[in-house]
């Protein structure tokens, strides 16, 4: 009944969240992020994530590599992912462009029983005490993952679409067939200029977005805004009936650095829960190759 990680601060880990972001920033971009689900929880959920992506003129579009690696329960359920990506870039006139990408990846799954608890181990008065009679059947799994997108932007408007697990491999790590679902996203938003920038003036700008994904039945929406002053970020966001989030952030345009604290407002509760902390790093480096004609997307990316 679980989904995939998901990430708050979704523009911090671009290539995560759309394939086709692959390669927009133009020079090498390297992205680490980090995030704790849940931590007053046993169960809790950690997720980790490194990428690098650039835009290389003699494939006309970037290339990017990801690797994920999420713990589910303490590690009993272990995830790890190396993706490899590549998205087309097209000019649409002079003042829109777009770009298709797509991910091929190899994911790796693993159960570590011993950390399992069964009936059978239960005494009705000193509680687990016994040895399970139950069985380790696999508990290892490994497949071949695709993925693709679509984003259409211009100066101050994006947008768009990705579609993961196309291809719906078996993730099951026992015995039987468990096709991994399908999981849709769609992402637009905008970047609207209210203070201009001068030599008195950082310049003022807001970014409001809408994030929509859907896996096997189910549904997230995310409304928020960002609202950026000189090298200092800051952002609110609601999440259906679950979240209430807060970020906070740097972007001196070569470094990055981003925290954000999720507060549950669903039936969990924070005070149970602990809400989720998830901070992000990211470094820009420069490049000599870039062509004079290379449109940067606008989109938040601390």
């Amino acid at each position: 009944m679980a989904q995939d990680p998901n990430f708050t601060q979704f523009y911090a880990n671009p290539l995560y969240l759309n394939p086709a972001l692959t390669g927009s920033y133009g020079c090498p971009r390297f992205a680490l992020n980090y995030r704790n689900e849940w931590p007053n929880l046993s169960g809790n959920y950690v997720t980790y994530s490194a990428s690098y992506d650039q835009y290389f003129k003699q494939i006309s579009g970037g290339f990017g590599v990801l690797a994920l690696h999420d713990q589910q329960g303490q590690g009993t359920i272990k995830t790890s992912m190396l993706g490899l990506f590549y998205s087309y870039h097209l000019n649409l006139g002079r003042k829109w462009k777009l770009m298709f990408g797509a991910r091929a990846s190899w994911f790796q799954k693993s159960l570590d029983w011993d950390k399992l608890t069964f009936g059978d181990m239960i005494d009705p008065r000193r509680g687990f005490i016994y040895s399970t009679g139950d069985v380790p059947r696999g508990g290892s799994r490994g497949f071949f993952d695709a993925s693709t997108g679509i984003v259409v932007f211009n100066k101050h408007f994006y947008g768009g679409a990705a579609w993961h697990h196309m291809n719906r491999p078996n993730e099951s790590m026992i015995i039987g067939d468990s096709p991994l679902p399908w999981r849709f996203t769609g992402h637009v938003g905008a970047d609207i200029e209210v203070g201009k920038r001068s030599k008195y003036s950082s310049g003022t700008n807001i970014m409001p977005n809408v994030i929509f994904q859907y896996q096997n039945g189910f549904t997230e929406l995310n409304l928020g805004t960002y609202i950026k002053y000189g090298s200092f970020n800051v952002g609110v966001w609601y999440r259906n009936r679950d979240a209430f989030i807060m970020t906070i952030g740097i972007n001196t345009g070569k470094f990055k650095l981003g925290y954000s604290y999720d507060v549950t407002v669903s039936k969990l509760n924070n005070g149970v829960s602990g809400g989720s902390h998830e901070v992000s790093m990211g470094i820009n480096l420069s490049c000599k190759t870039r062509p004079v004609s290379f449109k940067t997307i606008s989109c938040p990316s601390f």
